[in-house]
């Protein structure tokens, strides 16, 4: 055997290379090993890929200490999150996001960069008075930009304060001016509302500050605050504009309320252009009304003087103290003659008279404040469809035109619905027609395919998403991993289907009989032959100790004697 052996060896080239390690059992299992490994943590990998979680921005530029307590607060709560933006952004699981903030909002985070007067609580001894100012001036504008930040549209707010100095001169006094920057939220504006009411906060909240001296500008440096200040231009105002579309809808709501019974619903449209003055006017006038005839006169005062002169004869008399003085009492002559009596001796002249007449100034004072939002005129345009009517029989639609007396009706009830004034110079138009499409059949409602609908879409993303996944893993599984188990799975079948035990026969039994008999024979011999060994091998120990100790000897035969006595 042994030479066929050498004789084989001698037959086989010995230019062949010696098996590699990869190429032996052990290597080619190591490498089957090594496969499975990468398959399992490739499927592994691609079933995490898919369990991956969506993240949201929780909050962005928040301050280092709001930060903090950020990160803090949601260590507590065992929520993940991590940083974008080069930790600009704090990010957390999307379905989170809004319970979250609302948890954060309960707890006062964040509280934001500003300060306000709690500023003005850890004040130390010995600070100088421009020190408190400077602080003072923070802390007030911190409190008006976290009261600018409380309204919806506004992300966050910057509020700078122009102070100047108190003087004991007037006419060195100034005015202090606010500027105030917004960073509104993305996709909200502010309307002139708002920003007027800003104004008006800042100048209500800082003592002496005018409403003109307040600017306010946005994150994209649009200027918000009275825009056409530098103008003569004046602005509408969305109040107004709101004000005559609301006035408007009420006159059409009136209309088509008060037709509708008449002529059904959704046969009446109506349509209403209100012209309104929104000017404030205040006048005074003076009306001087003419008082001459025949006009009814009223007398003032009146005055009268009379004067008789000498006429045009040169004075006459004696100078003197005596042509001075008055000229006596006439007296009548005592004789009872018919003889003519004597004339006075001063001659008689013109007589001259002038009267002055007052008469009262009739005078009116009128003073008229008309209020803005008054009615200059109102335009209406009613248009009502063909009566409709539908035969019981055939069921066939017939439309016809309401009748001269039904319409001059609702021209009336329109007058009185909508306030018609004559001498406002309102107008109003009433036409009958047939409406296009109201007759018509219905149309069947369009429905779009489930596929073309967006709001399946993202439903339809995530089964694309799973389907994906389970198609990579199952083809990892039957292509790559299967095979390479399938030796594995083969060698545990081979083990564990283990052949029948064959049933022996007579000589079989007999056989096995006599070599257990012979195995039990040879188990004696060989405990006998161990018996007699081991007794040997004490006799030659003894001896050896009797050799090298008779001492121990002596004492042993000694216990002997002692314990047979």
């Amino acid at each position: 055997m042994a030479a066929a052996t050498a004789e084989e060896l001698v037959d086989i080239p010995q230019d062949t290379p010696p098996p590699t390690f990869l190429q032996s059992p052990l290597g080619k299992n190591f490498l089957r090993g090594g496969g499975i490994a990468a398959v399992l943590a490739l499927m592994l990998g691609i079933w995490l890929w898919s369990q991956r979680t969506e993240y949201g921005i929780l909050f962005t530029n928040v301050s280092d200490k709001d930060g903090g307590a950020i990160m803090a607060s949601l260590d507590q709560m065992a929520v993940p999150y991590k940083f974008s933006d080069g930790g600009a952004s704090i990010m957390v699981p999307n379905e989170q996001v809004h319970a979250i903030r609302l948890k954060l909002a309960a707890q006062g985070l964040p509280k934001g960069g500003t300060v306000g007067f709690e500023l003005m609580e850890n004040q130390k001894l010995g600070v100088s008075q421009f020190h408190e100012q400077i602080n003072y001036q923070r802390s007030l504008e911190g409190e008006l930009a976290r009261s600018i930040e409380s309204i919806a549209a506004v992300s966050s707010a910057r509020v700078h304060l122009a102070l100047p100095k108190p003087s004991v001169f007037v006419r060195e006094q100034q005015k202090p001016t606010a500027s105030v920057l917004l960073n509104l939220q993305t996709g909200r504006v502010i309307d002139q509302a708002q920003v007027n009411a800003i104004v008006h906060l800042l100048a209500s909240s800082v003592s002496e500050l005018p409403v003109s001296n307040v600017t306010v500008v946005d994150q994209n440096g649009n200027l918000l605050s009275d825009p056409d200040k530098s103008g003569n231009a004046r602005k509408l105002d969305p109040n107004q504009l709101k004000y005559v579309e609301a006035v408007q809808k009420n006159i059409i709501k009136q209309v088509e309320s008060l037709i509708t019974p008449l002529v059904g619903p959704g046969n009446v449209r109506a349509e209403a252009t209100a012209d309104i003055d929104f000017a404030q006017v205040d006048t005074a006038a003076e009306v001087y009304k003419p008082n001459s005839p025949p006009e009814p006169q009223s007398i003032r005062s009146q005055q009268t003087s009379e004067a008789n002169g000498p006429g045009t004869a040169n004075p006459s008399g004696v100078p003197g103290a005596l042509s001075n003085q008055p000229p006596g009492l006439a007296t009548a002559p005592l004789s009872a003659t018919g003889a003519p009596a004597t004339a006075p001796l001063a001659s008689t002249g013109p007589t001259r008279k002038d009267t002055t007449t007052n008469f009262e100034v009739d005078k009116t004072v009128r003073y008229e404040q008309r209020p803005m939002g008054l009615v200059k005129r109102l335009t209406v345009g009613v248009l009502v469809n063909h009566r409709r009517s539908v035969d019981a029989k055939t069921g066939r639609v017939t439309v016809t035109p309401l009748s001269p007396d039904l319409v001059a009706k609702i021209n009336e009830l329109v007058k009185q619905a909508m306030g018609y004034s004559k001498e406002r110079g309102d107008t109003l138009n009433v036409t009958n027609a047939a409406f296009d499409g109201v007759d018509k059949p219905d149309l069947p409602a369009v429905t779009l395919d489930w596929w073309r609908d967006p709001a399946n879409l993202p439903l339809a993303k995530d089964v694309a998403k799973y389907l994906f996944v389970f198609a990579v893993i199952a083809f990892l599984y039957f292509r790559l991993l299967r095979p390479m188990l399938r030796p594995v799975l083969t060698k545990f079948d081979k083990a564990h289907e283990l052949p029948p035990e064959p049933v022996p026969t007579a000589e079989e039994k007999a056989e096995e009989a006599a070599s257990a008999e012979a195995a039990q024979q040879e188990a004696e011999a060989q405990a006998e032959s161990q018996q007699d060994h081991s007794y040997r091998a004490n006799l030659a120990l003894a001896k050896k100790l009797a050799q090298e100790d008779p001492r121990i000897v002596a004492n042993v035969i000694k216990a002997w004697v002692g314990t047979n006595e």
